[in-house]
C-alpha cells in the first residue's frame, strides 16, 4: 500500500507541475520581456505591472496600480529589485485575496492562475514605423551623391569604417588611379 500512495501523490505533483508550467511560462514571458539581458528567471517591477495590466488582474476597484506596486514592495528584498518565481506566486496569492474577494484563498488563486496562464505581453501601443514616401526618399542609398556614396556598396550595404574614413593607400600607384594592377596584363597582351 505504501507504494501505491507514493505514485498517487507524483501524479498529483505531476498534474500541479502540469498547471505551474503554463504560469511559469507566461512569467517567463513577461520577465524577458523588454530587456535583452534577462533570463526569464527573474521580473522587474516595471514587468510585473506590465503583467498585471495585460492579465487583466489589475480591474481599477479591488485592485489598483498602487496595489500591484505595494505588493511588489512587500514580497522582494529590501536590496533587490527583481522577484523570482517563487516569490511572484506569493505575490499572486496575495493580489487574489483583493481581486476575488467573495472566494476562498485556493479558488481565488485559482481564477488568478486563469487569468494569466498562456498569455504573453500585449504590444499595443507600440511604436511601429511609418513607411512614408520622405522618409524612403531619404534613406534610399542609391540616391545618394558625392562624399555620401562612398560610405555604401552597390547593394545600399554600409561599408563601416573604410566608408567614414579615408584610407591611405600603400600600393605605390597615384591616388584616383582606377587601372591598378593592370600593368602586367597589358604588357604581356601587346607581346
Amino acid at each position: 500500500k505504501p507504494a501505491k500512495r507514493l505514485s498517487d501523490s507524483n501524479t498529483h505533483e505531476g498534474a500541479m507541475a502540469g498547471e505551474t508550467s503554463a504560469l511559469e511560462e507566461a512569467f517567463r514571458k513577461f520577465a524577458i520581456h523588454g530587456d535583452t539581458r534577462a533570463t526569464g528567471k527573474e521580473m522587474h517591477g516595471k514587468n510585473w505591472s506590465k503583467l498585471c495590466k495585460d492579465c487583466h488582474i489589475i480591474d481599477g476597484k479591488n485592485v489598483t496600480t498602487t496595489d500591484v506596486d505595494i505588493v511588489f514592495s512587500k514580497i522582494k528584498g529590501k536590496s533587490v529589485r527583481t522577484i523570482t518565481f517563487e516569490q511572484f506566486k506569493e505575490a499572486l496569492q496575495e493580489l487574489s485575496k483583493k481581486r476575488f474577494k467573495g472566494k476562498s484563498d485556493e479558488e481565488a488563486l485559482q481564477e488568478m492562475h486563469k487569468l494569466i496562464e498562456g498569455k504573453g505581453p500585449d504590444l499595443t501601443g507600440v511604436t511601429k514605423t511609418v513607411a512614408s514616401p520622405t522618409v524612403s526618399r531619404l534613406t534610399d542609398t542609391s540616391k545618394f551623391t558625392g562624399s555620401h556614396k562612398e560610405r555604401f556598396d552597390a547593394s545600399g550595404k554600409g561599408k563601416g569604417k573604410a566608408g567614414r574614413e579615408d584610407l591611405v593607400d600603400n600600393s605605390g600607384y597615384v591616388s584616383g588611379y582606377k587601372h591598378a594592377g593592370t600593368y602586367d596584363h597589358k604588357v604581356q597582351g601587346n607581346k
